[in-house]
């Protein structure tokens, strides 16, 4: 059983119609996700930039986090001097 040719070329003809509007679509989705990318990679641009500012204040905050640390030691360190001295000047009271 064969078909008859006009029925092919219309079959064929819808065909490519079918793969063209394909391919028009997948074109303007590859041209959607391209200026998505082109704006995700500019505000990542942004991003780091901002970062590399505050980078100064990032590293300031840390030194002070190991000043304070440091300082929290000694003052550890000082409360416990002043507790063995508060221990000894009661022992030379109850003399």
């Amino acid at each position: 059983m064969r078909l008859p040719r006009e029925s092919l070329e219309v079959a064929t003809s819808e065909d490519y119609k079918l793969l063209e509007n394909m391919n028009k679509l997948t074109s303007l989705k590859y041209l959607e996700m391209k200026d998505i990318a082109i704006n995700i990679s500019r505000n990542l641009k942004d991003l780091n930039q901002k970062y590399a500012g505050l980078q100064p204040y990032l590293d300031q905050i840390n030194v002070i986090e190991e000043q304070v640390a440091a300082l929290e030691q000694a003052a550890y360190k000082l409360d416990a001097y002043s507790k063995k001295l508060e221990a000894k000047y009661k022992k030379l009271e109850k003399r």
